[in-house]
């Protein structure tokens, strides 16, 4: 069975820039392993639904909280890969920051932060999965419009 995992692909909109380059995602540097860039997700926990699971663990790995969020209709994407020879999925939504100014804390588990523009993002993910899915949440916004 695979290990599944949720999380946000978390973005917050800015006022003085062009509004096709005014959306910046939040990935969160691990403090472990080869310090890799994602965005906050962390596992399922026994009894807990998906969507219950990416707000509680983007509230301990970021600390945005339901309040600072808000969930965008109609995403989510499901990635599968392997981890140390196991399958692993994650499912993200999509969540805007309601306030830019709000401040990230981070937990033990990373060591940086960065919000970044569509490309820069996607060169700190690495992973062509996450690049993909950063791609869509873009696409998506756009389509929508907000």
């Amino acid at each position: 069975m695979a290990l599944r995992a949720c999380g946000f692909i978390v973005f917050r909109r800015l006022a003085s820039c062009v509004p096709a380059d005014n959306i910046e995602y939040l990935l969160l540097q691990t403090s472990y392993g080869q310090h890799h860039w994602t965005p906050p997700k962390g596992h399922v926990d026994p009894g807990e639904d998906d969507l219950t699971t990416a707000l509680r663990e983007t509230k301990e790995e970021a600390g945005l909280g339901e309040e600072q969020l808000k969930v965008v209709d109609g995403f989510l994407q499901e990635l599968r890969y392997e981890v140390r020879g196991k399958p692993k999925e994650v499912l993200y939504w999509l969540a805007e920051l309601r306030d830019t100014g709000t401040a990230v804390t981070l937990s033990d588990e990373h060591q940086d932060y960065r919000w970044a523009r569509l490309e820069e993002a996607c060169t700190l993910a690495q992973y062509k999965d996450l690049q993909d899915t950063l791609r869509a949440a873009s696409t998506h916004l756009q389509d929508k419009k907000q």
